[in-house]
């Protein structure tokens, strides 16, 4: 594309071929080649063309009955005739155009989201703020660049925290560094090595951001929101090559990544029209004038004035007045300029008139065929306008160089504008005079007189009187040049608040603000109202944004094209192989000639071979011991050879590839997966969906979080595990820099050696550690925060319900303030038998609170904001559910630092007395509770009641037992009467063989 060339005209949309019907299928359904449709800008430049002549016959026609002279009053019906109705179905046909239900976030989002969950967190507050991961592109561009930071800084002081992550180490990160950001550079192992969840959503700043999408499509970070801002045209042009070379998996590829984004942000209105193949339901647009005016910017610099006016063959003292019309209405463009020429054809006579230079008109247009502009200057000839001076230029030709010798740009398009028309806004870049229309687009950013001059499209009157402001004394009038320097200094920053704001506004509806995340500020108290140009002029001139890596694109093309050769070689081998020869078909003929004789002579032989017979009394024998046998016992798999002898196994809890790159391996640790297709390959994860069946079920795994892991392992615990000790980790421990370090481990092994340590827990992830510094909560005040204010009031509940208090009894066990730590991530481990209490304490206190809280025809959650937090209902209590149960039921708490193997005693047992509530923690009164609820179950008194306590493990009492006893008994006595049945059977018939042969 030429410099300076608009990609916003119609010769960069999209020419696709129409969708494929059955009748445009072969017989075995294969896609056949149609041929090309013709653009749809070559179909509509041939309306312009016919258009153009109607008019231009139509004005003949008039001229000859009124004798060689337009009559005034018939031009101003005539324009009145074509501006009927022209702003009543502007928005219809705006619509039309794109085929999009709304683009706009203003349109899209209504306001007020913030301002309810601000008052549902009057009773609780943040812990952090919230935090987005920005990932920036290799070569970002001067005009990208500078908007991404103004936007970071915007967005910074309403209270979010950027991490910024590149691809590869270029000029200008110390811009970031400026506002506050270190730029972190990733591979794509380093990519895989992130975790996503620890950000309220992550922002793509280019098409390179699709290499993170590996990651971002896989569970625990498939709900992450995700928003791309896509300001390059470059894959949109690659899109058509792709229809036309058969592409269909590329442009799939690429429609599945697009979808997997929350809002596809486009700096333009044009752009959705190239992705459109793509989709169009997440697109948004968020306007960003910042290309036309660094292109404007650039031009000046490289282009004078009056060398242009000479490569055009105009002189310095010729007044040129440029006419654009619409991108988006190009279909009426013709029937606007029509109307502006009537309006002005007066003016510009009598101006041609007074003075000695020549008047000129330029109209950025159609194409640029002989018929076109010759029609064009025949209507002007009949419209009064001088001869000879009227020239079209089409879309494609070079925008820059027209708004750069041109002295007045009359925007002579009607109708509205989805956005600031780009064109008027690379004019005023320019420092050229506008007049435009008042639609609401133009009236939101230009005062009329002041930078811009506006008129009233309905009344072409004061279009004429626009003009006469702006021309004065046969040239510009000084109140033109104010207005144009004005008018530039608007351009500069225009937009600049807006930009911000929408984008603020789009992330109040797609983020999920967890409850110990600070909400950010309103709107209103953004203080970013220009662009920060001052940033971009620090920008050495030697920096290069050019990247030395493959962009994205190619990448995946390469891959593409690689998968399709092999697969042509893999035919082509197939077909050119080794096909069998009539001399290879003999010899296998004879080859299974001779088996046959073979084998017929080996059962010839063992025929004549005597065999002594068997009694029916050896066979019967023979086949009860067979029976007995028990079955060989199956080889142990590599893991569980290695954990063999060790004192304890960790446990590393995770759901989905996306985590794997942060577990463990060796003896030391094993994995729990919460899904099936999540597993790892060549591993013994553990599959705690299939040893806790409640899990299947997506409600309840979503509900149970991580916890669910640890009620898999109790269920039946002797099956997996046989060690003294017992740990587990979350993977997000490894993201968090929690996760124990090889001294930390050694020491743990040290310590698990020496000898019991009786009931003791060790945990080594801190509840704290998501604290803003100088920030110090109490357990409960933490335990709020991070349940949207109602922790201790439902904890209470629930322990009232399990216990059976009454309303006048205390039921919320004090936890102790000071600077004593808490678990947290469920990094913790303890002695097998101490887990499987703890477990037994779990699950009546997560009946309790299931009852209390959730309903699975109703559901409702007050321990969450947020619709994931809802989603995820007991998550966080549960997760903090040990610190109590280990606090109150008299066991030791040590904190092992997990980088330096450093251990401390936390909450010693001295400081607890006539704290703790020992009698509700008694291992005999859970015993006696468990035991009650399991003859409840047993007896199906919560068959219909819902109830969530049989669903969690197993359900054991004596009376089960006996049961069971019984059934053995009766079985065996069963099997004992019918083997003597089968006894005195055979002693009163004897045997009855038949005769052999």
């Amino acid at each position: 594309m030429p410099t300076g060339v608009s990609r916003r005209g119609p010769h960069v949309l999209p020419d696709r071929e129409p969708a494929v019907r059955p009748s445009d299928r072969g017989a075995a359904g294969v896609r056949q080649r149609r041929e090309p449709r013709k653009p749809t800008w070559h179909r509509n430049y041939c309306v312009y063309c016919v258009g153009l002549s109607m008019v231009v016959a139509w004005v003949i026609v008039l001229a000859v009955f009124q004798q060689g002279s337009i009559n005034v009053d018939v031009r101003r019906s005539a324009a009145e005739m074509l501006l009927h109705g022209e702003l009543k179905s502007t928005e219809r046909r705006v619509h039309r155009m794109l085929p999009f239900s709304s683009l706009s976030v203003e349109e899209r989002f209504a306001d007020g989201k913030l301002e309810i969950e601000r008052s549902r967190r009057a009773n609780f507050v943040g812990l952090r703020p919230p935090r987005l991961a920005l990932v920036i592109g290799s070569a970002n561009g001067d005009a990208q660049l500078l908007m991404l930071l103004t936007l970071t800084k915007g967005l910074t002081e309403l209270g979010y925290r950027f991490t910024v992550f590149t691809f590869e180490d270029g000029g200008g990160h110390y811009l970031w560094q400026n506002i506050g950001y270190q730029v972190h550079l990733v591979d794509y192992q380093g990519l895989m090595s992130i975790d996503w969840s620890n950000y309220e959503g992550v922002i793509l700043a280019s098409l390179e951001g699709q290499r993170v999408l590996s990651s971002l499509m896989q569970d625990p970070f498939l709900s992450i929101p995700l928003i791309w801002l896509i300001h390059e045209d470059t894959l949109g042009k690659h899109l058509r090559e792709y229809e036309e070379k058969g592409f269909d998996g590329l442009i799939s590829q690429w429609r599945s990544s697009f979808r997997r984004a929350n809002a596809i942000v486009f700096p333009d209105f044009s752009l959705p029209l190239l992705y459109a193949t793509l989709g169009g339901t997440n697109f948004m647009v968020i306007a960003g004038p910042l290309a036309d005016v660094l292109k404007a910017d650039t031009y000046l610099a490289s282009h004078p004035r009056h060398h242009t006016r000479k490569d055009y063959g105009y002189g310095e003292n010729e007044l040129i007045i440029l006419f654009v019309g619409s991108y988006f209405h190009y279909d009426d463009t013709i029937w606007d300029f029509a109307t502006t020429m009537q309006a002005l054809a007066s003016q510009v006579s009598e101006l041609e008139g007074s003075t000695n230079a020549g008047v000129h008109s330029i109209f950025l247009c159609g194409n640029s065929s002989d018929t076109y502009s010759s029609s064009f200057q025949e209507l002007a000839a009949q419209m009064g306008f001088p001869a000879n001076s009227i020239r079209c230029y089409p879309f494609d030709h070079d925008v820059s160089s027209l708004l750069l010798i041109a002295d007045i740009v009359l925007h002579a398009s009607f109708n509205e504008e989805p956005s600031f028309p780009p064109l008027l806004l690379r004019a005023m870049s320019f420092g050229v005079p506008i007049i435009a229309p008042n639609i609401s687009q133009i009236t939101k950013n230009v005062v009329d007189g002041v930078n811009g001059f506006l008129f009233q499209p309905k009344d072409p009157a004061t279009l004429a009187k626009a003009f006469s402001l702006v021309i004065g004394q046969q040239k510009l009038s000084d109140l033109a040049k104010r207005v144009a320097d004005e008018g530039k200094l608007l351009a500069k920053d225009m937009l600049a608040f807006e930009f911000v704001s929408s984008y603020a506004k789009l992330l109040e509806n797609l983020l999920y603000f967890p409850s110990n995340v600070m909400l950010p500020a309103a709107v209103s108290q953004i203080q970013q109202k220009t662009w920060s140009w001052d940033w971009l002029e620090r920008k050495t001139t030697n920096e290069s944004d050019q990247s030395t890596e493959l962009s994205v694109i190619e990448m995946l093309e390469r891959q593409f094209e690689k998968n399709l050769t092999g697969i042509s070689q893999l035919e082509n081998e197939t077909l050119s192989g080794d096909f069998p020869t009539e001399l290879d078909w003999e010899d296998l003929n004879e080859i299974e000639i001779s088996e046959d004789i073979e084998t017929r002579e080996m059962q010839e032989l063992e025929e004549r071979i005597e065999t002594p017979l068997k009694t029916w009394e050896e066979v019967y024998h023979t086949a009860r011991k067979a029976e007995k046998a028990k079955p060989e016992k199956h080889e142990r798999d590599e893991g569980e050879l290695e954990r063999t002898g060790e004192p304890v196994c960790i446990y590393e809890i995770y759901d989905g590839g996306g985590s794997w790159s942060f577990l463990h391996h060796g003896s030391f640790y094993r994995g729990i997966t919460l899904s099936r297709s999540g597993k790892r390959p060549g591993t013994d994860d553990v599959d705690a969906v299939s040893r806790l069946p409640v899990l299947e079920d997506s409600q309840y795994r979503d509900l149970l979080c991580e916890f669910g892991a640890l009620l898999s392992v109790a269920n039946k615990v002797d099956n997996i595990h046989k060690l003294p000790w017992i740990g587990f980790q979350s993977w997000r421990a490894t993201s968090r820099m929690v996760a124990l370090s090889r001294i930390a481990e050694e020491k743990l092994e040290t310590m698990m050696m020496e000898g019991n340590k009786g009931d003791t827990v060790i945990y080594w992830a801190r509840m704290d550690m998501d604290l803003n510094e100088g920030l110090s909560l109490d357990f409960w005040s933490m335990c709020d925060s991070l349940n949207a204010g109602h922790c201790r009031s439902l904890f209470s509940d629930a322990f009232r319900k399990m216990y059976g208090l009454g309303e006048d009894m205390a039921s919320l066990p004090p936890m102790p303030d000071g600077e004593s730590y808490w678990s947290a991530l469920h990094c913790w481990i303890m002695p097998t038998p101490s887990f499987l209490e703890f477990i037994m304490f779990s699950r009546m206190f997560l009946d309790s609170l299931d009852q209390l809280s959730y309903n699975k025809s109703n559901p409702s959650c007050v321990l969450g904001s947020s619709e994931i937090e809802k989603r995820h209902c007991y998550c966080r209590v549960m997760e903090f559910l040990v610190n109590i149960w280990a606090y109150h039921s008299g066991r030791r708490m040590l904190y092992l630092n997990p980088v330096t193997a450093q251990l401390s005693e936390q909450h010693p047992l001295e400081q607890r007395r006539g704290l703790i509530w020992s009698k509700y923690f008694q291992r005999t009164l859970l015993k006696t509770m468990d035991e009650d609820l399991a003859e409840e179950a047993d007896d199906g008194i919560y068959v219909n009641s819902r109830r969530l306590w049989p669903l969690l493990g197993e359900v054991h009492w004596q009376g089960v037992f006996d049961r069971e006893r019984e059934q053995r008994y009766v079985k065996k006595m069963d099997k004992k009467r019918k083997a003597k049945e089968r006894l005195l059977d055979r002693q009163k018939h004897g045997y009855k063989q038949k005769a052999l042969g």
